[in-house]
């Protein structure tokens, strides 16, 4: 007896973290409801991915980005390095070679009691997809990020740099509050089709040699199940499109916010506004 559109949601809602009913729906029973629920389940894991990667890749970029216009080349040349390889190689192909590295790293398990807390930690994390290809995605939005924060960092007015100097700032407090406010304002639109991009490449995790977690994957990985259950990929494929397009939409009504507050000392109509830019080639 196929389930509810509530029923469904209580079974699988959560599936992809574990949670409810482990059976999937088979054959005749697949109803739209739990196409919609189940695919929307997975999208928690793009999201997983997509924040953390683009939080932690956030400080990596700005980093890197200061080392490449540093006048010392032992910062300058690592970190060109660092961006030249990420940009120029595809990220389906940093997924194998990462995955191909790590399944080599030595076998270790460890864990260290602290009074009633026990933490564990085992190399064998990094062959799975939550811990492995997230560091994929990391260093690969690392990159991206870290060419964009280079070049504002290049285009902050040298008028305003040297007027905090005349001011008597000292280095420190002259980059807090005139480089990096002014780093941020140039370089966030093209950042937030960084983030958007990063974001459609989570699905790529899917076709990765990185295993899901109890078998439970990604929304791409729930659409691809119905597909060939269903044999009808009319149905599945845009289901898992109109969640992206969905949270996409989310993502531009949020980093336009933060663009806004960035730009709020600018008159109007001399505001950058944040578009998107779909990136045919990468």
């Amino acid at each position: 007896m196929a389930m509810t559109c509530m029923e469904a949601l209580g079974a699988y809602g959560l599936r992809s973290l574990g949670m409810g009913q482990r059976a999937l729906p088979k054959g005749d029973e697949i109803t739209l409801c739990e196409q919609v629920i189940l695919i929307g389940s997975g999208l928690i894991w793009n999201l997983y991915f997509a924040v953390l990667a683009l939080a932690i890749g956030f400080f990596i970029a700005t980093a890197l980005g200061l080392m490449k216009s540093s006048d010392q080349p032992w910062l300058r040349q690592p970190a060109a390095g660092f961006v030249f390889i990420f940009r120029g190689s595809p990220l389906f192909i940093q997924f194998f070679f990462v995955y191909a590295v790590l399944v080599s790293l030595p076998k270790i398990d460890a864990s260290l009691t602290l009074g009633s807390l026990e933490l564990g930690f085992s190399t064998r994390w990094f062959t799975k997809a939550w811990l492995g290809a997230l560091i994929v995605l990391v260093l690969n939005t690392s990159a991206y990020a870290a060419e964009i924060f280079y070049g504002a960092l290049r285009s902050v007015p040298h008028g305003d740099v040297e007027a905090a100097k005349a001011y008597g700032l000292p280095p420190v407090a002259r980059f807090r509050r005139v480089v990096w406010p002014t780093l941020l304002r140039l370089a966030w639109p093209a950042y937030t089709n960084e983030a958007i991009f990063l974001f459609h490449a989570t699905t790529l995790v899917f076709f990765s040699s990185f295993p899901t977690w109890r078998q439970s994957g990604d929304a791409l990985y729930y659409a691809n199940y119905f597909a060939e259950k269903t044999f009808n990929p009319f149905v599945a494929y845009p289901i898992a499109a109109g969640w992206f397009i969905l949270v996409t939409l989310i993502l531009i009504a949020l980093f336009g916010t933060v663009n806004a507050y960035l730009n709020r000392h600018i008159a109007p109509g001399e505001r950058r506004r944040v578009r998107y830019r779909p990136q045919f080639m990468r």
